[in-house]
């Protein structure tokens, strides 16, 4: 699926939408941005439609206002942050439609963020109305934001059909690239790293890589519904009793190609730094916690074969040490590995941070539940409505 790039649009002198992520976190009040790393995401795409002579509306959301302006989730922060990593003014809109909006527009050269979109309803909504009054503000349409590219809103999907071209911004277009390469046509042999909490929010990932990919490694807490699938104890261990039978079916349909943990970090406490033990088998009162050694070791054999590697989801608690060592050697193997690896956001991103890899990894998607969504062979609609090359 191949979709219009920035770099095949001629800006000069065309005034650009430009969908981007801004849903920054932050402080109570709503003044202070605690990480501008979504702000920094987005400048290779704004500075370079700059360079191309462009004049740029930008906009976004941030937070869930449900249709109504709140003042703790107004995108002026966002003006003032992006001026600054800019070095050059950048205009702010009182809302994002209407004739206050119009009379504001851009010249080449020149940035106005307007603000939040979710201020109104029909953005959730995709309604056309409010479509097509945001499609008036521009020229060409670029959508930046993967990380809404599974949202169908007006910004993202209703305004593409009153433009004359839409295509991905720089950072869609490595998205795209990374997440296609690593699915589609991987270099072999190809790893998927999944874990997290529960089987069913990783069932259609989990059927789709199967088909890809040459091994699937399992932790975190849904490695115990696939156990208890097998008859092996499990102690307090977290398992959706409910999705065993679908555990034991993809066991039977991919032998040898789903791995599990072979060894446990357990505890009788839920917190961090409670006492704890490896064990190959859960005893009863215990409830695992994390992948243990020998696992780790399995696991990291596997990972230095690989060609290309996907990695969705921790292999324990891993916002509590130490229950987080299972996750970080993972995230130190596949940095070593010299494979082509990509990691989806949240706490795998935080893997790779805490573990000083991120430098090392070859692409850490920005998308969170887009990227989940592209991984599990879903058509995300925000790519969908791009067009065509």
């Amino acid at each position: 699926m191949s979709k219009l790039s920035i770099k095949d649009l001629d800006l000069k002198g065309k005034r650009v939408f430009i969908r981007v992520d801004f849903n920054v976190p932050l402080a109570p009040g709503g003044q202070e941005i605690t990480s501008d790393k979504r702000i920094r995401a987005s400048l290779p795409t704004i500075q370079y439609a700059l360079e191309q002579g462009a004049g740029l509306v930008l906009a976004s959301h941030l937070g869930r206002p449900k249709g109504k302006p709140n003042p703790e989730m107004s995108l002026k922060p966002v003006a003032v942050k992006l001026a600054e990593l800019l070095g050059k003014p950048v205009a702010f809109a009182p809302d994002c439609i209407g004739p206050a909006v119009e009379a504001m527009l851009p010249a080449p050269g020149e940035i106005l963020l307007l603000e939040n979109l979710r201020y109104h309803a029909e953005e959730e909504a995709n309604d056309a109305a409010f479509s097509e009054k945001l499609a008036k503000l521009c020229d060409v349409y670029v959508n930046d934001a993967f990380g809404t590219a599974h949202r169908a809103h007006a910004s993202t999907v209703g305004m593409i059909r009153f433009v004359k071209q839409a295509a991905a911004g720089l950072l869609m277009d490595q998205e795209l690239k990374y997440l296609t390469m690593a699915t589609k046509n991987p270099a072999r042999p190809c790893v998927a790293i999944l874990g997290g909490a529960k089987v069913s929010d990783k069932i259609e990932v989990i059927e789709n890589l199967a088909k890809v990919v040459d091994k699937v490694l399992i932790g975190g807490a849904m490695a115990y519904t696939f156990l208890k699938s097998q008859g092996e104890p499990v102690g307090k261990s977290l398992v959706e009793d409910d999705k065993l039978d679908l555990a034991k079916k993809l066991l039977a349909e991919y032998p040898g190609k789903i791995v599990l943990p072979v060894d446990h970090v357990v505890s009788a406490e839920f917190k961090a730094g409670a006492d704890n033990q490896t064990v190959t088998q859960v005893p009863d009162g215990l409830m695992a916690l994390d992948i243990g050694a020998q696992t780790v070791a399995s696991y990291s054999a596997i990972i230095a074969g690989a060609k290309t590697i996907i990695w969705n989801g921790p292999m324990g608690v891993f916002e509590m040490p130490p229950f987080d060592k299972g996750t970080v050697a993972l995230a130190k193997a596949v940095a070593e590995s010299g494979a082509v690896s990509v990691v989806g956001g949240g706490d795998s991103e935080k893997a790779i941070k805490v573990a000083g890899v991120t430098s090392r990894i070859t692409h850490v998607s920005t998308g969170g539940g887009a990227s989940l969504e592209f991984l599990s062979g879903m058509e995300l609609p925000g790519v969908a409505a791009l067009t065509d090359k």
